[in-house]
């Protein structure tokens, strides 16, 4: 399987890593960003939304490679990267440990210790995992009549419970028919979620931004690592008409 689709694997970790370093953004944002980069790259993107492995491999590495990378801004700056390593970060705290660039310097063995956890960790997961997959195999025979209403009762209680309030019930159930319409005329989904999610920290990073620089939008690449994040980005947007591009070329050759 990593002999097939290592090229999946390596650009899902490479991209979990790199927005699982961002703080707050986490594991389901990376997911979606691979998913919707994975259909893009693929040969067959029609066969996206099946259940296609392509797309179900980029995410899934994704989605755990930000998990591990959500530990740079924790470990390093203090800052946590989602809700598990603020967590930590407040057990640190009550342990006498000061994440940031001190811990390092002053408690090296606590370090470690971290990584050695890290090690093991991955080590369990490989039993735990497979045991995982064949009862996870066993949802696939219970019929869609009974697993629907099921799912549904999760995500009312789930909305419900954000701020126990009926409003979060009703803004699901009307994302819930949004989404199926786009579903049904063949509108991308993910798009759209990442709009709602990255939407208000995007807006308010781009604000913040724009003060510091005086209105400047080149302050945004006179900073080598800004800079390189900003050729990246610019990068990974330019991509799909590039290949678009390349790929017409190559049929008006032919």
């Amino acid at each position: 399987m990593f002999v097939k689709y290592w090229p999946q694997q390596i650009r899902g970790n490479i991209t979990g890593t790199a927005i699982g370093i961002l703080p707050g953004a986490g594991a389901d944002i990376a997911a979606w960003v691979s998913y919707a980069m994975s259909r893009k790259f693929s040969k067959t993107p029609e066969k996206f939304g099946t259940g296609h492995v392509e797309g179900i491999i980029e995410s899934t590495s994704s989605n755990n490679a930000a998990l591990a990378g959500a530990w740079v801004p924790a470990l390093v700056f203090g800052i946590p990267g989602d809700s598990i390593t603020a967590i930590v970060i407040g057990v640190l705290y009550l342990k006498g440990l000061n994440p940031g660039p001190t811990l390092f310097l002053n408690n090296p063995e606590s370090i470690y210790a971290i990584f050695f956890i890290f090690i093991a960790a991955n080590i369990a997961m490989i039993p735990l995992g497979l045991m995982a997959v064949k009862a996870g195999t066993s949802l696939l025979r219970v019929p869609h009549r009974i697993l629907m209403p099921i799912i549904l009762m999760f995500c009312v209680v789930g909305a419900f419970a954000v701020n126990n309030s009926v409003y979060g019930i009703l803004v699901m159930l009307g994302f819930g028919v949004l989404g199926f319409l786009m579903e049904e005329h063949d509108v991308p989904i993910a798009p759209c979620v990442l709009g709602i999610v990255l939407g208000k920290m995007l807006e308010e990073s781009f604000v913040t931004s724009m003060i510091k620089s005086d209105g400047n939008l080149l302050g945004f690449f006179e900073r080598p690592i800004a800079g390189a994040l900003g050729g990246v980005t610019l990068l990974v947007l330019l991509m799909p008409a590039l290949m678009w591009m390349y790929r017409r070329s190559r049929l008006a050759a032919a």
